[in-house]
């Protein structure tokens, strides 16, 4: 069984995520970074896993793209949706929602939201001063569930 894992990140967090998933997966698994190649070829993978990040309460444009572009053929996939945000709850689930077609998050083997990174070392001195005031965070936060990454995987083994 192959598995194509499918990423887009700003800051690095979704990448961490998708390299954890490869390493807890029993398959032969590829990740591609959707800056570096626009159009994987989805259709030589038995599994398709989709991730992004989440910035002012969005997913990263390429990701909508991708499974606007790709839905039909995704749809015929097992796939596994999951996002990196700082929120929990309702309002971490409502950006899961906002994330992905209707569509594929219904079809969805697995679903995860897996928490989130702050690296303030990582952004501009505009970047850190909109997170502090609209987040009210005042330094780097590390929020990485390896709980909800396991989960996911064992959901999408099922």
């Amino acid at each position: 069984m192959k598995t194509l894992i499918i990423y887009a990140t700003k800051y690095g967090s979704t990448k961490t995520c998708a390299e954890k998933i490869r390493e807890k997966l029993n398959t032969d698994t590829v990740i591609v970074n959707l800056k570096n190649n626009k159009k994987p070829n989805v259709a030589e993978y038995d599994t398709v896993i989709i991730g992004g990040s989440i910035h002012a309460g969005r997913i990263q444009g390429q990701i909508k793209r991708f499974c606007s572009t790709q839905e039909k053929t995704l749809l015929g996939k097992k796939i596994g949706l999951f996002i990196c945000c700082m929120y929990e709850g309702e309002q971490a689930q409502k950006q899961f929602e906002e994330a992905f077609p209707e569509r594929l998050r219904e079809h969805a083997a697995a679903r995860g939201i897996l928490g989130g990174i702050l690296d303030f070392d990582k952004m501009n001195f505009v970047e850190r001063t909109v997170v502090k005031k609209v987040a009210g965070v005042e330094k780097s936060q590390f929020k990485l569930s390896e709980e909800k990454i396991d989960a996911f995987v064992r959901e999408l083994q099922k």
